[in-house]
């Protein structure tokens, strides 16, 4: 079934062990890609099946990633060649260094969406992309099923706060955030993380800044502004509530202050700040009104025990938010 009408030869490969098990390190061609390869579906007969089924979707999406062009890297597909690959070196010089000789497909166990998507990229562009490889050379079923389950359910991703890090110099907002947790003169210096793992202290993370600076700037002529611009109000608005509250802020464990579910809450009714005052032409910032705004809840009740120990989700922010904005904002 998995036969190929004819051997097909693999160029500059190089042969090396890992943990024991031979494997090859190359590249081919996308078109030749999708010859050399299937996949195992988890209801296969023999029961040693084990990939699910294809998300369309990822494929798409991974396919639209590669039209971005010279940028657009990926990592190698992993295949089992079953032994029914043979390495031929070139010379005994480099023992390690020659061609594959392919004589049935083998299967895939880690890059099913990455092929789908080259798939349809090479389909809609009529393109050849290089894709590189890494096959054992042999893995039994049961091998190569705890590979599989291995890859996919204990390597962990980087979590979207080191994610907003990464992009920090191509998407405003996660400049924004990353600014606000690495600079001295934050409020959130000494309790932000950014890597996304929370500890004693650090309980707001980058993704969570993230997500409060994007309610804190959307509305219209506030997205507008520069990113600098838009940093600099969140450090006067967040100061001044930090200032306000000194002891709140400070204290995790008593007051909900910091609270993700109440920084939101305070991003939301900030927002309602910046609409009025910062004019509609962006040429007018009244910092001190915002400063001024945010004195008028000094009494406000953080504390964990008080109406806010149940205040949960955005829908509690909201909640939370309008009744801020009522105090900061008085007719």
């Amino acid at each position: 079934m998995h036969t190929l009408p004819n051997q097909h030869a693999i160029e500059n490969v190089l042969q090396y062990k890992m943990r024991g098990k031979v494997a090859y390190l190359g590249h081919v061609s996308s078109n030749v890609a999708l010859q050399l390869t299937y996949v195992k579906p988890y209801d296969l007969a023999s029961g040693k099946g084990y990939q699910r089924p294809v998300d369309t979707k990822r494929c798409n999406d991974f396919a639209l990633y590669l039209s971005k062009g010279e940028n657009a890297l990926f990592t190698p597909i992993l295949l089992n060649a079953e032994s029914k690959w043979e390495f031929v070196s070139y010379d005994k010089q480099r023992p390690s260094y020659g061609r594959l000789l392919c004589k049935e497909k083998a299967p895939l166990m880690d890059g099913q969406h990455r092929l789908g998507g080259i798939k349809r990229y090479s389909q809609e562009t009529n393109a050849e992309i290089s894709v590189p490889f890494l096959a054992f050379h042999y893995l039994d079923e049961d091998e190569e099923i705890h590979l599989f389950d291995t890859i996919n359910t204990k390597a962990k991703g980087i979590g979207l706060s080191l994610s907003r890090y990464l992009r920090r110099n191509s998407d405003v907002l996660s400049w924004i955030a990353t600014e606000l947790i690495i600079r001295n003169d934050s409020p959130f210096h000494n309790i932000g993380t950014i890597t996304g793992k929370r500890n004693t202290g650090r309980h707001v993370t980058l993704q969570n800044l993230y997500r409060s600076i994007e309610l804190f700037t959307n509305q219209p002529h506030i997205a507008a502004l520069s990113k600098d611009e838009k940093l600099l109000l969140s450090l006067i608005y967040f100061n001044s509530v930090k200032e306000t509250f000194s002891q709140e802020w400070m204290d995790y464990k008593e007051y909900r202050l910091t609270h993700i579910v109440c920084v939101n809450a305070l991003s939301i009714a900030g927002s309602e700040l910046l609409g009025r005052f910062v004019s509609e032409d962006k040429k007018n910032i009244d910092y001190a009104a915002i400063e001024k705004a945010v004195k008028r809840i000094k009494k406000f009740d953080w504390s964990v025990s008080g109406r806010l120990k149940y205040l949960k989700g955005l829908s509690g922010s909201k909640t939370l938010a309008a009744d801020l904005t009522a105090q900061m904002l008085p007719e």
